[in-house]
């Protein structure tokens, strides 16, 4: 038989652990391909070799073109190729997911479609956003009551911190100019907040839009993901942003960049990856955990059997 052209594609005990894997990396303005198992990444600089088993994810900013086999080497490894913003603050598109299981998905689907381990994990996401309070009884009403009275607070904290003026949230998706120096700077710092969070999302195999506070909107669940920071990271980010008067056509690239710093000094992807996992199955999954390429077949209830198995008329003699 004539061998199929082509490297083969690595096999799954020959792929680095995710922990000893370089999370993200972020390329902009370059030609990405490869060369055996690295990606090659050129520019006017030169050219870099990074092998392809390492790296998680690959986040391609503005000015990137990727060959076919770049593409088919990044998804061979297992790394997930995500199209963003500059600096990865804004997310427009993803590949293949960085986990071969389909544990995390699987876990978020039955949670998300039954009302009570549903309420549950709602309740787990404010739980988090009230550290040291007791919100085992509350209902979504109450819950969201709370919420309220929460941002509120963060927004007249953080007007008081800042010196910038406040007066109420006013969010106009289709004009956002409309709006003063701080909703502008708020729209912005959250815009990259959801970036971010939904490359985490996608990374594990997480669908986005199978939220459990909010619903029907197709990054659901990232918008659950993303408030568990919003009031840490982008409402500071914004108010300090706004407090210092930069003209209103630079104001929304200085929040990109001061989200940026934030997301690095906050770690906040590894933060998602573990607080994901924690909401969706009450631990944190081993790194071959998410690397495991199994496939079994439903047998009815909680049942599984192996695939690639004859269940032949020895087995149902009808």
């Amino acid at each position: 038989m004539k061998p199929i052209p082509g490297m083969p594609p690595a096999q799954s005990s020959e792929l680095s652990r995710v922990q000893d894997r370089l999370t993200f990396v972020y390329l902009e303005r370059c030609t990405i391909h490869r060369d055996g198992n690295a990606i090659t990444v050129t520019d006017e600089r030169g050219v870099i070799h990074i092998p392809a088993a390492t790296i998680g994810a690959v986040m391609l900013g503005p000015g990137t073109r990727i060959t076919h086999q770049g593409m088919m080497l990044l998804a061979d490894s297992g790394a997930t190729s995500v199209w963003v913003g500059e600096h990865g603050v804004r997310y427009y598109a993803h590949g293949r997911p960085l986990a071969t299981t389909s544990r995390l998905l699987e876990a978020q689907a039955a949670k998300m479609t039954n009302q009570s381990s549903r309420l549950a994990v709602a309740r787990k996401m404010y739980a988090m956003r009230f550290p040291g309070e007791d919100v085992s009884a509350l209902t979504m009403q109450q819950l969201r009551g709370r919420e309220g009275a929460r941002v509120k607070r963060a927004y007249r904290e953080a007007s008081q911190n800042s010196g910038a003026e406040w007066t109420r949230r006013d969010y106009r998706p289709a004009e956002f100019a409309a709006s003063d120096a701080v909703n502008q700077a708020l729209t912005a710092a959250t815009s990259c907040l959801y970036g971010i969070v939904h490359t985490a999302v996608v990374a594990l195999g997480c669908s986005p839009g199978l939220g459990f506070v909010h619903t029907g909107q197709a990054r659901s669940f990232v918008f659950d993901i993303a408030d568990l920071y919003k009031v840490e990271v982008a409402v500071p980010v914004a108010f300090e942003c706004a407090a210092d008067y930069l003209p209103i056509d630079e104001l929304p690239g200085e929040v990109r960049r001061r989200m940026r710093d934030a997301f690095r000094e906050s770690k906040l992807i590894t933060r998602c990856v573990k607080d994901i996992q924690a909401l969706l199955l009450d631990l944190e999954l081993e790194d071959d955990q998410l690397l495991a390429d199994v496939v079994e077949l439903w047998d009815g209830g909680a049942r599984k059997v192996a695939s690639g198995t004859s269940y032949s008329d020895a087995d149902f003699p009808w």
